[in-house]
C-alpha cells in the first residue's frame, strides 16, 4: 500500500441527512454555550482504523477517508484532506453545507485563526486530540481572541440516535511460536528502559502497543487484528490492563498471568489519578495519547514525561521468530499472488474483467491458502485513470472493466498469524505505450535502488528516499507520497516509528525493521504506477576495506514484476542483473507451491531479461 492511510471510494453522497446532522449539532452546541466544535477523523487510541462508532467525520459530513477533520461553527463549516482525498472529499462532501479545503492550501488552524469570531467558544473532545494537535490549534485560537473549550461528553455523540455500541470482539493469545518473544521478557526490557529513565510508569494508549507487548490480538476494528484498550506499564514490569472483561476468556486470562490485572476502560483515569497522587513520574506520548490522558496526571499531581510510547521501536525490530514467519507469510502469499496475476493475463484480454471481479478473485486466492484471518486493508484495484488516484477503491459506480492499452494498478495486502502483508503490481492489459514503459521504468530503477542500497548505521529512511525518486527527477517526475512505511507483524500494515520519505524523520533503520518498497508515477485521467514489495533491514555483507558497520534491504516480498513494461535501454547492467536475480528467486520459490497452468504462466513471465 502507498506509504500513507488507505480511503474508502469516492462516493457520491445525498446532502439530506448531512444538512439535518449538521443542524442538530449546531443546536446541540448552542445548548452547551459552545460556538463552535472540531470533529476529527479519531478515536480514543488515534488509530488508522476505527470502529463504526468512532466514524463521526464520516457521519457528519459524507467523508468516508481515513485521514481528515471538520470545523464547524454557527456560521461556517468546513472539512479539511490532504493530497490523496481531493478527488474523494468532492464526490462525498456537499459543498453547500462544508468548505472542501486541501490542507495544503490552507491548515485546520488557519482557517479557525480567519473564521472564528472573537470572544467565542470553540469545543473540543479531549479524548480525540492529542496533545502535539491541541498547541497548534491554542494558537490559532488565541490569534482569533477566542477560547478552546474542552468538552465533558461528546456533542456530536448526543446528536448520533444510532450510533453504533463499542466493539465487543473477544481478545485472543497470540502464541509464542509467532510472536518470538513471551510477554512477560518484553515487560521486563521495557520496564528496565523506564526505570533506566527515571520513570515509574508508562501510559500506553496505542491497542497495538498493548497487543504487542502482551502477545493479545483481536478484531475490534477493520484489517488490524486489535482488541482496543488502554494500559499503564509499571517499572517492576506489571500491567493493568484496561479493557472490557467480557473480551476476555479463560484461555487468555491464563496467558496473561498474575502480573497483568484487568479493570473496565472505566477505570483507567482513576488509576491515573493515583499515579498523580502517588507523585510518581508518568511517561506519556505527546504524538499519540489523547489531551485527556496527559490532563488527568497533571491535574492529579503527577510529574509526567513527554516521550515516545516506548513499545514503538522494540515493536518496530522484529525478532528472528516474526522475520521468518514474515518471510513464509510472503511465500504463501506470493503464490496466491502469482495465481491471480496469471489468472489476470488469462482473462482480461477478453474484455470481461472489472476491478471489483478483480479484487475479489484475488482475495479469493489468498483466502484458499486456508490461513487468511483478514486483508491488510482494502485492495485498491484502479484500471485506466482510476489507477492514477492514488488510495482509490472501486465501487459500483466507479467500477471499470479493463481495456487494451491499459495499465492496471493492483495494492494488496493479507494479514496471516505469522505476518503481514502490502504488495503492489501494475500490469500491462495489451500492448503498453512507450511512454508507460517510459515512467514505469523509472519507478522500476527507483524501486531497484532501494533495494541494493548499503547504508551507514545510524541513515534514517529520509536520507535514502531521493535514491526512489532520482531516475523520475531526471525526466521531470516525482509522486506525491512516502516511498516506506514500516509493517508490523500480524498488526498494523502501517507502522511507525520508521519510514522512507521526503518528511524528516530522525528515527535511524535497525536491522529487523519491515519497511516498505514503493515508488510510483501517477498521470491524472490516464493511468497510475506503483512497484512495490516489503523489504527487511539487515546487516550488510563486508565490504575488504570498508570503514564502518553497514546495512542493507532483504526483499520479502515474492511476485512476477511485468517484464513487458520494461524499458530495457533505461536499465543499467547492474539493474538488469537484480532483475534476473529477483525473477529467479520468485520462480524457485514459488513454482512448487503452483498448479501446472500457473507454473507454466511464471516460468514466462520470470525469464531472464
Amino acid at each position: 500500500m502507498s506509504a500513507v492511510s488507505p480511503s474508502t471510494a469516492p462516493l457520491k453522497t445525498h446532502s439530506a441527512p448531512h444538512e439535518t446532522r449538521l443542524r442538530a449539532l449546531r443546536a446541540e452546541l448552542a445548548r452547551r454555550g459552545l460556538d463552535g466544535f472540531l470533529v476529527p477523523r479519531a478515536d480514543e487510541h488515534q488509530g488508522e482504523y476505527v470502529p463504526a462508532r468512532a466514524e463521526r467525520l464520516a457521519w457528519l459530513t459524507g467523508f468516508t477517508g481515513s485521514a481528515g477533520n471538520a470545523a464547524v461553527l454557527r456560521d461556517a463549516a468546513a472539512v479539511f484532506v490532504d493530497g490523496r482525498y481531493t478527488l474523494q472529499v468532492a464526490a462525498q462532501v456537499d459543498g453547500g453545507l462544508f468548505a472542501r479545503i486541501h490542507s495544503a492550501d490552507q491548515s485546520m488552524p488557519d482557517w479557525i485563526e480567519a473564521n472564528l469570531p472573537a470572544g467565542a467558544k470553540l469545543g473540543y473532545d479531549p479524548w480525540l486530540h492529542t496533545p502535539n494537535d491541541l498547541e497548534k490549534l491554542k494558537v490559532a485560537v488565541e490569534k482569533a481572541k477566542g477560547a478552546l473549550v474542552a468538552v465533558e461528553g461528546n456533542p456530536l455523540d448526543a446528536v448520533w440516535s444510532d450510533q453504533p455500541a463499542p466493539p465487543a470482539t473477544p481478545a485472543v493469545p497470540h502464541e509464542i511460536a509467532h510472536a518470538g518473544m513471551a510477554s512477560a521478557e518484553k515487560r521486563r526490557q521495557i520496564a528496565a528502559d523506564l526505570a533506566k529513565a527515571g520513570e515509574d510508569a508508562a501510559a500506553l494508549t496505542l491497542p497495538e502497543s498493548i497487543a504487542w507487548l502482551l502477545n493479545i490480538r483481536g478484531t475490534d476494528v477493520p484489517h488490524t487484528p486489535l482488541p482496543l484498550s488502554f494500559a499503564i506499564l509499571n517499572a517492576d514490569a506489571s500491567v493493568s490492563l484496561f479493557i472490557d472483561p467480557a473480551k476476555l476468556g479463560e484461555a487468555t486470562r491464563r496467558h496473561l498471568g498474575n502480573e497483568v490485572s484487568v479493570t473496565a476502560p472505566e477505570g483507567f483515569l482513576p488509576a491515573l489519578a493515583a499515579l498523580g497522587a502517588a507523585g510518581k513520574r508518568v511517561r506519556v506520548d505527546p504524538a499519540t495519547a489523547p489531551v485527556a490522558v496527559l490532563e488527568q496526571l497533571q491535574t492529579a499531581g503527577a510529574k509526567v514525561t513527554r516521550a515516545a510510547d516506548p513499545c514503538l521501536l522494540p515493536k518496530a525490530c522484529k525478532n528472528p521468530v516474526e522475520l521468518q514467519g514474515s518471510r513464509e507469510a510472503h511465500r504463501r502469499d506470493g503464490a496466491a499472488v502469482t495465481r491471480f496475476l496469471a489468472w489476470l493475463a488469462r482473462e482480461a484480454p477478453k474484455g470481461t474483467v472489472d476491478e471489483l471481479t478483480a479484487s475479489d478473485r484475488l482475495e479469493a486466492f489468498r483466502a484458499e491458502t486456508g490461513l487468511l484471518r483478514d486483508l491488510s486493508f482494502d485492495t485498491i484495484s484502479g484500471s485506466g485513470p482510476n489507477g492514477a488516484i492514488v488510495h482509490y477503491r472501486a465501487t459500483d459506480a466507479s467500477n471499470r472493466v479493463m481495456q487494451p492499452g491499459e495499465l492496471y494498478l493492483v495494492d494488496s495486502g493479507a494479514q496471516y498469524l505469522d505476518g503481514t502483508t502490502d504488495i503492489t503490481r501494475t500490469v500491462a492489459i495489451g500492448e503498453p505505450s512507450a511512454e508507460m514503459r517510459d515512467r514505469f521504468t523509472r519507478v522500476l530503477k527507483g524501486h531497484i535502488a532501494i533495494a541494493t542500497a548499503r547504508f551507514p548505521k545510524g541513515t534514517t529512511g529520509s536520507q535514502l528516499d531521493v535514491l526512489a525518486r532520482l531516475s523520475l527527477w531526471q525526466s521531470g517526475f516525482d509522486f506525491d507520497h512516502g516511498t516506506g512505511h514500516g509493517v508490523g507483524s500480524y498488526l498494523s500494515v502501517h507502522e511507525g516509528p520508521q519510514r522512507i520519505s521526503k518528511a524528516g524523520n530522525t528515527i535511524a533503520l535497525q536491522p529487523g525493521m519491515i519497511v516498505s518498497n514503493e515508488p510510483g508515477y501517477y498521470k491524472t485521467g490516464a493511468y497510475g504506477i506503483r512497484i512495490e514489495n516489503l523489504v527487511a533491514v539487515t546487516e550488510a555483507v563486508e565490504v575488504p576495506g570498508g570503514e564502518r558497520p553497514m546495512l542493507g534491504f532483504e526483499t520479502l516480498t515474492l511476485a512476477p514484476i511485468d517484464r513487458t513494461l520494461i524499458a530495457l535501454p533505461l536499465l543499467t547492467p547492474e539493474e538488469r542483473g537484480w532483475m534476473d536475480g529477483y525473477h529467479a528467486r520468485v520462480r524457485e520459490t514459488l513454482a512448487p507451491l503452483l498448479d501446472e497452468e500457473t507454473r507454466g504462466w511464471l516460468e514466462e513471465a520470470t525469464r531472464p531479461l
